[in-house]
């Protein structure tokens, strides 16, 4: 046995017996010791060894877990031209955000006017109507361009925006039938296509563009290199067989065994999708690649979607509902069904991810989970209520008195809590977005997440601690039910160990103890030490992945 022992400012274990170290000693991708170079003389005199001070000066903490992204869908759309508004990471740096539809038709205006090819669309991504103040629509971007098609897909996609030519090259016209395709008051088409259905006929004639051969493993390296830039060194795609399963799989197989993917992850299949590839061998199916997995690319359980998303204003909500019309949506499957739906996975200890952001979908899911456990009473099952946006006192307690866990999207806090305040959910909810507070206090375990880039947020776990810490609104100044704010300590806890517990690997991620996978985030500067408003500014250093360095 060889040791490796890398030294450092400060090591933050997130062990709560022994929270901090000056060295961590690794040998064959596992930590061997944690405290000082004194304290593992015993080690070090038994075997050989090197001391690496390349973090001499620096901070190490475990390596950050984002337990809930799309990796594959997100690294996609990065290979399209960016129109959202926010900064944007990626590989070659941060894309800026675009703050209005002005600034949307500029930039769109910037590429029609470098395309020499006037037959190839125009793509982009990442518009936001709520944060942008407005649609785009047929005649605004007819003002860009009436020769070369121009294709905008939604932050998060659930529309896409064309111009005329862009109509054409999809086939239809003011006399076509189908379901989401907008109009104008006088019945003419406007250019958008709405919801799944839709979206795919948009998509269809600029596939070639979008996915061409080799773009899953072009997606899961880029994506991988802005998410190890973010600190993250584990992560989940909630997705998985959203396009194939074998194929999602066999690009990740790749890209980890060629070296160019520097994460873990765990695929957690899409019910629906699952269920109707595989049928009453869906389990047999998930057995199969749970034995094929290994530590850097594995699944543990599956995932329903069962309302919408808090950015588009689709989740479903519990009188008095919402400001203006109600926009709720629910997911595929009837919840009169849902009980026999996860049986089979509850029965077989299989974990579940149940996506409800609405807090009427969160009372159905803890009623989902209530006739669960009374049916077959299990213990440790980590049922997890995935973003849990909107949400009262009474669900956080009856969520611990059934075992439950959360996996929270507190980014909204900062970017979209006050923005719903005036429209979508009124301020008493907008403001208690996120109650990670009330969730602590009732014992329950959660992480929280960016579901990049299925919403309007970016991948970057400091910045969750920092909202989770601070909880201040998009104006800069107002603190957002601040009794919902939690310590330092345990919004760390929510992007390491937590985070681990959550994807079922608490015992070999989440925090640096003897034995344990050596998965290290290295920092600049000490989140214990900066003042709390700073620490989202914290650079990250370098990650490292079973106690080798990863190249950013």
């Amino acid at each position: 046995m060889h040791i490796r022992v890398f030294t450092a400012r400060q090591i933050r274990t997130m062990d709560p017996g022994r929270p901090e170290a000056r060295a961590i000693a690794i040998s064959d991708g596992r930590i061997v010791s944690v405290g000082t170079l004194d304290s593992m003389a015993p080690w070090l005199r038994q075997y050989p060894h090197d001391v690496d001070e390349r973090y001499a000066d620096k901070v190490i903490m475990p390596g950050f877990i984002d337990p809930h992204t799309h990796l594959r869908m997100s690294g996609t759309f990065m290979g399209l031209n960016y129109v959202g508004p926010i900064e944007s990471p990626m590989p070659d740096g941060v894309r800026p955000g675009l703050k209005s539809v002005a600034a949307v038709v500029a930039e769109l205006k910037r590429l029609v006017a470098t395309q020499n090819d006037r037959t190839t669309p125009i793509t982009a991504w990442g518009f936001d109507p709520a944060a942008q103040s407005g649609h785009l629509d047929r005649d605004l971007l007819d003002s860009v361009s009436t020769e070369v098609p121009i294709w905008v897909i939604s932050y998060a996609p659930h529309i896409v925006y064309v111009n005329t030519p862009m109509l054409e090259l999809i086939g239809v016209d003011d006399n076509s039938t189908g379901h989401g395709l907008g109009r104008y008051s006088n019945g003419r088409l406007n250019g958008w296509f709405v919801e799944t259905e839709a979206v795919g006929r948009a998509t269809r004639p600029i596939a070639k563009h979008i996915y061409r051969p080799g773009f899953g493993r072009e997606a899961i390296d880029r994506m991988g290199l802005v998410a190890a830039r973010a600190g993250v060194t584990t992560t989940a795609d909630l997705v998985w067989g959203f396009e194939s399963f074998e194929r999602e799989w066999d690009d990740h197989r790749a890209a980890i065994d060629e070296g160019s993917f520097p994460l873990r992850i765990s695929m957690i299949p899409f019910e629906p999708r699952l269920r109707k590839k595989y049928g009453d061998d869906m389990l047999d199916y998930l057995a199969a690649k749970r034995a094929e997995g290994d530590s850097r690319l594995m699944t543990h359980g599956v995932k329903y979607v069962n309302d919408g998303s808090y950015p588009s204003m689709t989740l479903l909500l519990n009188p008095p509902g919402y400001l203006g019309a109600d926009t709720g949506s629910t997911g595929e499957v009837p919840w009169d069904d849902m009980v026999e739906r996860m049986r089979p996975f509850w029965k077989a200890g299989i974990q579940i991810h149940s996506h409800a952001n609405g807090d009427r979908t969160i009372d159905m899911t803890l009623d989902t989970l209530a006739a669960l456990q009374h049916e077959h009473p299990r213990f440790d099952h980590r049922f997890t209520i995935e973003h849990y946006c909107i949400s009262n006192t009474a669900q956080a307690r009856r969520l611990a008195a059934l075992g439950g866990k959360a996996s929270v999207n507190v980014y909204f806090v900062h970017s979209r809590a006050q923005m719903h305040a005036e429209h979508g959910f009124g301020p008493d909810r907008s403001e208690a977005t996120a109650r990670l507070g009330t969730l602590a206090r009732e014992g329950v375990t959660f992480a929280v997440h960016s579901d990049f880039n299925l919403v309007v947020s970016p991948l970057r776990p400091l910045q969750a601690v920092w909202t989770s810490v601070n909880r201040i609104g998009a104006d800069g100044e107002t603190v957002l039910a601040p009794g919902e704010r939690i310590s330092l300590d345990r919004a760390l806890r929510a992007i390491t160990i937590d985070a681990a517990h959550i994807l079922r690997r608490d015992h070999e991620l989440g925090s640096l103890e003897v034995g344990k996978l050596a998965d290290l985030t290295v920092l600049d500067d000490d989140p214990y030490s900066v003042p709390a408003m700073q620490v989202k500014d914290i650079a990250v250093h370098e990650t490292v992945l079973g106690g080798e360095p990863q190249p950013a």
